[in-house]
């Protein structure tokens, strides 16, 4: 491939096309009328605009998308992470062009995408489930399982993602009163109102591993991360390594993630993750294909660039990684645009910006003096990386690059002192943080 379209904006975009100006590879960015100013259109090769700035009008247009692919003769479309990243239509059609899908078969995306067809494989290959219903139910067969598991349990979309369609119960009667809700937000987030029923772990920890896989059934895993601190089931701060697990069960869970790869024929950059309770077993939750947006924390401590290998990959390559070997800590804050007392979103014009430095920090972001963040899209702002020899002197370095990261704007807010308080609490500093972690923090 000598052109690569992104099918994607903010900091993923940039961190893509970085990699392929270092790989030779010429980039064609897409940009909404939202994004006219956005810095990956002006540093990409050639920008393409493909319409308003609703996503629905352009990032996740797939006639717009192919029409740009089309006119701009690039041989491959990355499309980094959210947006169209795991639709296997999208992966099917660019396909059929002639062109290249940095990324799973449409066949595979499918596959993981039905979290219920992605179970019944994870179980043939033998990682534990949460106890739960065996596909998809209606309210009678919930109100069974429930029954049959103990409450809480925990309503989920069969094609779901990113906490959409997510419901926790403590009775039949919330059960009955809820089901009907999760259906219709199922239906309209995903077309597919089909639920199942997990039973709810009591403060879980997060895991996830990262896999490389290439076409010849040659997979790698790189370690885990730890994504525990979460609000609304989205991550906000994410680690490498995890403090939870042994080295032993984490050659157990790597070994059977590379079974579970192998079985479903993944190729690319995928992650499989976990839920670790208080007892130490772990449970799969579902697989990702796609880059992650924490995927600069596995980097730092493998010293592998990730996206590289996903081209790689995808044009056909073996991977010929030698055996590596984990190094150091790192941990990920994702900075938002947000308020930092209520959460909800607060886009504006950046008019101060400084960003940290010094050994051990990398920030990933699209941001500039004079850009204004438009409101269409998601809060991300910057993704603030440290590493550090241990994981008390990776902390220590985020914190220090916390105090020294500077945005501001009109009616521009941010969660860095959020992600200050979280780093300074006790428990994150013992490792004790879990997924409902952030709710009790804040109280």
């Amino acid at each position: 491939m000598q052109t690569i379209l992104i099918a994607n904006r903010g900091e993923i975009a940039l961190r893509v096309i970085r990699t392929c100006r270092e790989m030779g590879i010429n980039t064609v960015a897409i940009y909404s009328e939202g994004d006219t100013n956005s810095m990956h259109v002006k540093l990409a090769d050639r920008s393409l605009c493909i319409g308003p700035a609703e996503p629905s009008k352009s990032y996740l247009d797939i006639p717009r998308v192919m029409s740009a692919l089309e006119v701009s003769g690039a041989e491959g479309v990355h499309p980094g992470y959210g947006f169209l990243s795991e639709n296997p239509r999208f992966a099917e059609i660019v396909r059929a062009s002639g062109k290249v899908f940095i990324g799973p078969s449409p066949e595979t995306l499918e596959l993981i995408g039905d979290k219920v067809k992605a179970k019944e494989v994870a179980k043939k290959v033998g990682l534990p489930l949460v106890p739960g219903s065996d596909g998809p139910v209606d309210l009678q067969k919930a109100l069974e399982v429930a029954s049959k598991v103990g409450y809480p349990v925990v309503i989920k979309a069969s094609t779901g993602g990113g906490g959409r369609g997510i419901r926790v119960v403590s009775n039949d009667r919330e059960l009955r009163e809820k089901f009907p809700l999760a259906t219709q937000e199922a239906e309209a987030s995903f077309g597919d109102g089909r639920l199942y029923i997990e039973k709810y772990l009591i403060n879980p920890k997060h895991i996830e591993v990262q896999v490389l896989a290439d076409r010849y059934g040659n997979v790698i895993t790189l370690g885990e991360r730890e994504c525990s601190v979460q609000r609304r089931h989205q991550k906000l701060v994410e680690e490498a390594p995890s403090t939870a697990l042994t080295e032993e069960k984490r050659r157990e869970i790597q070994a059977l993630v590379a079974d579970f790869c192998r079985e479903i024929g993944y190729e690319g950059a995928g992650t499989v993750e976990f839920l670790l309770d208080q007892e130490g077993n772990f449970y799969f939750i579902e697989m990702n294909g796609r880059i992650q947006v924490e995927h600069p924390v596995t980097e730092m401590v493998y010293g592998v660039d990730l996206v590289e290998w996903q081209i790689r990959i995808a044009r056909g390559e073996k991977l010929n990684l030698p055996e590596l070997q984990r190094r150091g800590h790192a941990v990920e804050c994702r900075i938002n645009a947000e308020d930092p007392r209520t959460f909800v979103p607060s886009p504006g014009k950046v008019e101060e910006l400084y960003l940290p430095g010094g050994y051990g920090i990398r920030v990933d972001t699209h941001l500039y003096c004079g850009y204004v963040v438009p409101p269409f899209y998601d809060s991300l702002l910057a993704k603030l990386i440290a590493w550090g020899r241990t994981r008390e002197e990776a902390i220590a370095r985020a914190l220090r690059a916390l105090e020294e990261f500077k945005v501001s704007g009109s009616g521009l807010k941010t969660n860095i002192e959020f992600h200050k308080l979280v780093l300074s609490s006790r428990e994150f500093q013992q490792g004790r943080q879990h997924i409902r972690f952030v709710e009790e923090l804040l109280l």
